[in-house]
């Protein structure tokens, strides 16, 4: 059963919450960073870049003290306000071509460590250490982790009737995306939600690997003490899993070390490959990749025989590119570290992949289609790891709409 429980957030007031979320601090270019520091007195940025005016950056716990000052610092000034009733938040998010609808909570993080969160991907243990020092310090999580569940009736009932009142929080960011929120602290509604979720076997990370991780050490730690309270949940998204929206990561390659026909001579042993007519390749099907070449697209159909496709993993696009051409014929066996490959989002479009590519600063491109949400279950069900950058997921959430406390005052 999956244990998940309401919690009192604390929350910008409505008239500043589209001047306080942000985005993720490490989306912004320093110049992008500088604008918003400067003109925005509001940003939740000012609590995680709280020294940006200093001539010496501190670091590790020093830095986190500031981060816990600065957010002091805008409870003070009634900017956050935290909840009076705990509340499970519905959130629901608008882009241009999707609506994302689920629940912020709190989830037990015994459920991560026993297995019923499962993962599928590997977390560094230099950032898991980091993040822990960090919560432990400053107290708070302001970002969420992305869970996705099956779809529950009971859950979805609750919804429709909750989202029929106004919404506490509804405003649209720059990059036209629009965002509402609503605290469910009925007693009844909370309680049916917490049976649904109790009734589900297990539930999915789709992203905050590391989020997830340094929480699950956190509370080892200070449990291992004998300490109890809220960090024992870490906050989550939880959305259903046939509404996450994922897209696939492109590859970019800076020299092939050969010519164009000996290359696709070698690709040609694993996959059929044909030239493209039309426009910029987007692969529509798994196991057709696209490559871009000397101003031309070609398809790359993966010949039978060439993966197991009982295999999770193996028979993933991008583990059969790097198993069938990044290593055995470029050489490229250290995906996270070699320096003549990068990578694209899938939501930018392939047609970044071209311009890439005819700047020079690229020789080919390989557009991959997209990691399916079964293809991701059956990873994580089976408990392997997904290769490097192979999903990126989408909502992309904020900061600073609903805090998590770790601590009881």
């Amino acid at each position: 059963m999956i244990k998940i429980s309401p919690f009192r957030a604390v929350r910008p007031k409505r008239d500043v919450v589209s001047l306080v979320a942000s985005r993720s601090y490490v989306t912004y270019s320093d110049e992008q960073l500088g604008e918003k520091l400067a003109n925005n007195p509001y940003t939740f940025l000012h609590i995680i870049h709280p020294d940006t005016q200093a001539e010496i950056k501190s670091e590790g716990e020093d830095k986190y003290k500031l981060v816990k000052r600065e957010f002091d610092h805008f409870r003070e000034d009634g900017i956050f306000v935290k909840d009076a009733e705990p509340s499970i938040y519905l959130y629901q998010q608008r882009t241009h071509s999707h609506v994302f609808t689920g629940l912020i909570a709190g989830v037990s993080v015994a459920d991560y460590k026993e297995g019923r969160v499962l993962v599928h991907e590997h977390t560094l243990t230099q950032r898991e250490e980091m993040f822990k020092n960090y919560l432990n310090v400053t107290g708070f999580n302001a970002e969420p982790v992305l869970l996705m569940y099956p779809e529950n009736g009971d859950v979805n009932k609750i919804i429709g009737q909750t989202m029929e009142s106004r919404p506490e929080f509804e405003f649209t960011t720059t990059d036209k995306v629009s965002h509402y929120l609503w605290p469910i602290s009925d007693e009844s509604d909370v309680e049916t939600i917490v049976n649904a979720f109790g009734g589900m076997d297990k539930i999915y990370i789709a992203d905050g690997h590391h989020r997830s991780a340094s929480s699950a050490l956190l509370a080892e730690q200070l449990s291992s003490e004998g300490k109890s309270g809220p960090f024992e949940n870490f906050m989550a998204y939880l959305i259903p899993e046939n509404s996450i929206h994922i897209h696939g990561f492109h590859r970019l390659v800076k020299n092939i070390g050969m010519s164009t026909s000996e290359f696709l001579a070698k690709l040609s042993q694993d996959f059929i490959v044909s030239e493209w007519e039309g426009d910029a390749y987007a692969p529509d099907r798994v196991h057709e990749i696209g490559l871009y070449l000397e101003r031309k697209w070609y398809t790359l159909s993966v010949k039978p025989g060439t993966f197991s496709p009982e295999d999770p993993v193996q028979s993933l696009d991008a583990e059969i590119l790097s198993r069938n051409v990044l290593a055995p014929i470029l050489g490229i066996d250290d995906l996270r570290n070699d320096p003549r490959v990068d990578f694209i989002p899938g939501d930018k479009g392939c047609g970044v992949i071209e311009k890439a590519v005819d700047k020079g600063a690229y020789q080919c491109g390989f557009a991959l289609y997209a990691v399916t949400t079964d293809q991701l279950k059956n990873v994580a069900d089976a408990s392997r790891i997904m290769p490097p950058k192979s999903t990126y997921v989408e909502p992309k959430l904020r900061s600073g709409l609903t805090i998590f406390e770790l601590f009881e005052p």
